[in-house]
């Protein structure tokens, strides 16, 4: 059973919550104990709740009877690490199952997810159907995909050699392939870092070699979620979205998930936001926080309308 920390009547607390597998999630919760919604967001590949912190300040200003909650998904940040085994997008769907049912397990919830977050998100959304549009009033999904990582973008090198070669090494030999990894991380950082702000031409081999070895992950749970990512393919939750508000917003210079795959989902869901912010790179909730906080706003009002109103506000196509 899932467990949580109690929380605090208002104002920001962390809780843990308990996996039906026994694996400890890290929770930050802001704002009241009884929220008009809450607000849950979703971080992406090697990354930790806490990348959202400037989206999370600007939501909580805009809306302080709202909850924003983010948390660690296993293996990443303050999570606890967990079988290898577990590290798949379908085992991600049912610890955000968790986190809900412990913080949120009341009330209208909307869920944002950046990256792999988004894949999680709609991953959740392909297994729950019945609770888009009852439990779950709205969905943003940003900078993600819903399939075929493998045939744009960076995405098309996850079946590059290199990369087989890298899983390979990890599996046989786990420690020496994580010193290596934190002196490699090192030499590559200034190349994540022009890949991420889409501000500078980077070799693609050479950014997929990068984003491999450089962050702070372990690395088992690296490598076990980039294979997740080949076989990745949740169009079937697409057109269940269509029952909601739905954002899908991407930088147009991210290189790992391309507008391509945010155009394609925008047209297969009625009434989604297509918002395209030029320049952005991936990082875009980090690069960009004011804008993605402010698409972020308009889903919110379109969600709490649409449950008003059970006829959705339409949405549109938006460069900001």
């Amino acid at each position: 059973m899932s467990t949580v920390s109690p929380l605090a009547a208002t104002g920001q607390s962390r809780a843990t919550v308990r996996t039906e597998d026994g694996v400890a999630l890290e929770v930050r919760i802001c704002g009241p104990r009884h929220p008009d919604l809450t607000v849950v967001l979703s971080h992406g590949h090697c990354g930790h709740g806490e990348s959202w912190a400037a989206v999370r300040d600007a939501l909580r200003r805009q809306y302080p009877n709202a909850r924003v909650v983010c948390y660690d998904h296993r293996g990443h940040g303050d999570s606890a690490r967990a079988d290898h085994r577990t590290y798949t997008l379908e085992q991600l769907a049912d610890d955000l199952g968790a986190v809900l049912a412990t913080v949120a397990p009341t009330g209208p919830v909307v869920l944002v997810g950046h990256s792999m977050g988004g894949m999680s998100v709609l991953t959740y959304v392909g297994r729950n159907p019945a609770q888009i549009g009852e439990r779950v009033i709205g969905v943003g999904l940003i900078a993600t995909a819903a399939s075929s990582l493998t045939e744009a973008g960076l995405g098309r090198f996850l079946r590059h050699p290199i990369i087989s070669a890298f899983q390979t090494a990890v599996r046989y030999a786990p420690g020496l392939m994580h010193c290596a990894k934190l002196l490699a991380g090192k030499a590559f950082a200034p190349i994540i870092h022009r890949a991420q702000r889409g501000d500078r031409p980077v070799g693609s081999r050479w950014l997929t070699l990068a984003n491999a070895i450089h962050n702070q992950t372990p690395i088992v749970t690296m490598a076990a979620f980039l294979q997740a990512f080949t076989t990745y393919d949740r169009t079937d939750a697409l057109a269940t979205l269509s029952r909601i508000p739905t954002l899908i917003l991407c930088g147009s210079a991210d290189l790992l998930t391309p507008p391509a795959h945010s155009v394609a989902m925008a047209a297969a869901i009625d009434y989604a936001d297509l918002v395209l912010i030029p320049g952005a790179g991936h990082s875009v909730i980090i690069d960009h926080p004011s804008h993605v906080a402010e698409a972020l706003t308009r889903l919110i009002t379109r969600a709490h309308d649409t449950r008003t109103t059970p006829t959705p506000a339409r949405g549109g196509r938006i460069v900001l």
